[in-house]
């Protein structure tokens, strides 16, 4: 009765943006395994040194607001943010205006993202990067450090038990960050077993891509002190920083009010002026 219920309550929302973006990215990493080897790939990883301790220090760094600024020229739940998307400025922008990292989406499908985008970053900014998609194989993690990544993403909620800490465990072994994302307590406790050492609370729910900042507040107190925090999504303002920080949280997650922006460098220098005029 109770799985009966869930299905009606997930049939009266529509379909699960979720799972239709795991079983896109799950063909399109099929597809670009013929063209491109692992073998072939693992070399060209090798070449690349990552700073996954950099990123960490960058998020975790105290006296300051700590944001990973995002390029991106599209979302699901909003449509183009960008026409004219071009994320080597925009990145050496969030550099100048004093972020902490730059994340970049490389997911195609539903964000127009590529991973040549990662590549240009990497390019023009000495900042750590993270490479923002939906990870769910090996494959991907030597193309994150190919492209040059210092961290990865892993979305527990895109993830099974196995899979999971399997994809943690090899994102270490490829020396790069792990940033894991969670919405909520259940998924939590997941992403600690699994050994994370940074987590993110995301504000929207992927499945139906509501937005409800108060997923930060209510999971905070289940972070330990040891694991870097960072909150997603909905962050608008500075006072949305502020409140977050009291609350316990050591970096934020910036994207699409950025994106929409004329300059994006200049809003996060507004913002971060902003939360250190009211912190």
């Amino acid at each position: 009765m109770v799985e009966d219920a869930a299905a009606r309550r997930q049939a009266a929302q529509g379909p699960d943006l979720l799972e239709a973006i795991v079983a896109a990215t799950r063909r399109e990493v099929l597809l670009r395994e013929e063209q491109v080897s692992r073998a072939a790939l693992e070399r060209a990883a090798a070449r690349r040194a990552p700073r996954a301790a950099a990123f960490r220090a960058g998020l975790a760094a105290g006296g300051r607001f700590n944001v990973i600024a995002e390029c991106k020229r599209r979302s699901p739940s909003r449509g183009v943010l960008r026409a004219d998307y071009r994320p080597e400025p925009i990145a050496r922008e969030y550099a100048a205006a004093g972020a902490a990292a730059v994340s970049v989406l490389t997911e195609p499908t539903f964000f127009d993202g590529r991973l040549s985008d990662l590549a240009a970053v990497r390019a023009a900014t000495d900042l750590p990067l993270l490479r923002k998609d939906f990870i769910v194989s090996r494959y991907q993690l030597f193309e994150a450090r190919a492209a040059g990544a210092d961290a990865v993403l892993l979305i527990v909620a895109a993830l099974d038990e196995s899979r999971l800490p399997l994809l943690h465990r090899a994102a270490e072994e490829c020396e790069l960050a792990v940033l894991v994302e969670v919405h909520d307590a259940a998924e939590l406790s997941r992403a600690l077993d699994a050994g994370a050492r940074i987590v993110g609370v995301n504000n929207r729910n992927l499945r139906t891509l509501e937005v409800d900042i108060e997923a930060s507040h209510a999971l905070i107190d289940s972070i330990p002190p040891a694991t870097v925090s960072v909150a997603e999504s909905g962050l608008r303002s500075s006072r949305d920083l502020v409140r977050l920080r009291r609350a316990g949280y050591d970096a934020f997650l910036v994207g699409e009010s950025l994106m929409t922006r004329e300059r994006p460098g200049a809003a996060l220098a507004d913002l971060l002026q902003g939360a250190a005029a009211a912190a």
